[in-house]
């Protein structure tokens, strides 16, 4: 059963789809190229040469073989997840709160899966699946607090920021604790903390991958409604939708997607906060477009991000997450300066 009628959908005002297949199309070939730089760019570089020779010669003992598999490519795809995971879930976020500034780290989504996940690394090590887990439940328990908390006080805009900014506080104090109380368990909290994809493995990417699909089929899935939603609530409910299930739904989504992005990738900022307003003034406000386009330039985000952590201090290598503090934190800055009209769209 759908959560709207399709004949609600249908009667919806509807962009042209061909407007923005140009955009789509350069969107996917930047991430391609963003890809091929990832997998050349580091402490050394590769020619595309240098790689598909390896790739050809499939010889494991070779050195360059051995930095593109274990090195290279899962550090590859963990930009492309996180970045793609974590725009997704920015863009479910903005449109279900009906606010402009509501990301996965700015209203503590990424908090709550970060303590979980920490959590669980702590006191279940070794223990398969473990962190992937907690991080979505502590991401889903996280948004739907501050939700809550947002809305008994009046769920306004700046409430909704300022009871995501407790929330986040009190979650990297629990982190911190953690960090302290289990260094030896966790040697690499610090990176964790600040955002890295240094240390990323195929099977720590294998363990978050079906919260990903999952999520990101959910999103897709949700996409005609939040188009609906973004008609109002009342004209929602007029058009016969169960706006309370809709958001329900979306956020365990955005639960979904950025708990697993943390899990591998850390506490990465402003990703999803910055690109979906990038990608609405590429595509507009159709949610399905708006999905595709947010997932990759989302990917594209990080993977750029990544190569320029990667080789602007190199041999010495700047975690990704600074990087992004860097840009997103200005651009969230002129949101708060700037934002005053009354709908979060222009």
């Amino acid at each position: 059963m759908r959560i709207l009628p399709p004949s609600c959908t249908r009667a919806l005002p509807k962009n042209s789809a061909k407007s923005s297949a140009p955009v789509l199309g350069c969107l996917v070939v930047t991430l391609v190229v963003a890809l091929l730089l990832s997998l050349r760019c580091g402490s050394q570089n590769y020619t595309v040469a240098q790689l598909w020779g390896a790739l050809d010669n499939g010889d494991a003992t070779s050195p360059i073989w051995r930095v593109l598999l274990y090195v290279r490519l899962p550090r590859t795809l963990a930009a492309l997840l996180a970045g793609s995971g974590l725009a997704v879930a920015g863009v479910l976020l903005q449109a279900v709160l009906n606010n402009a500034m509501a990301s996965p780290n700015v209203i503590g989504v990424n908090a709550g899966a970060g303590f979980a996940g920490l959590a669980a690394a702590a006191l279940l090590p070794g223990v398969a699946g473990a962190v992937p887990m907690a991080s979505f439940l502590g991401a889903l328990a996280a948004a739907i607090l501050v939700y809550l908390l947002a809305l008994r006080a009046g769920l306004s805009r700046t409430t909704l920021i300022l009871a995501g900014l407790a929330v986040s506080g009190m979650l990297s104090a629990g982190m911190n604790t953690i960090k302290l109380l289990y260094p030896d368990i966790l040697p690499g909290a610090s990176g964790f903390l600040m955002g890295g994809l240094s240390g990323v493995t195929l099977a720590g990417l294998g363990g978050a991958l079906p919260y990903l699909l999952a999520g990101g089929v959910l999103a897709l899935f949700l996409s005609p409604d939040l188009n609906v939603l973004a008609l109002g609530e009342q004209s929602a409910k007029s058009l016969g939708m169960n706006v309370g299930l809709v958001r329900f739904l979306s956020i365990l989504a955005a639960a979904l997607l950025a708990g697993a992005a943390v899990s591998f990738a850390g506490l990465l900022s402003f990703v999803g906060l910055l690109v979906p307003h990038i990608a609405r003034r590429l595509v507009g406000s159709e949610h399905r477009r708006l999905v595709a386009a947010c997932a990759l330039l989302g990917a594209s985000f990080v993977l750029l991000c990544d190569v320029l952590a990667r080789v602007l201090f190199a041999p010495f290598e700047l975690p990704v997450g600074i990087l992004l503090s860097l840009l997103g934190g200005p651009f969230f800055l002129s949101l708060l300066l700037h934002h005053k009209r009354s709908r979060i769209y222009d």
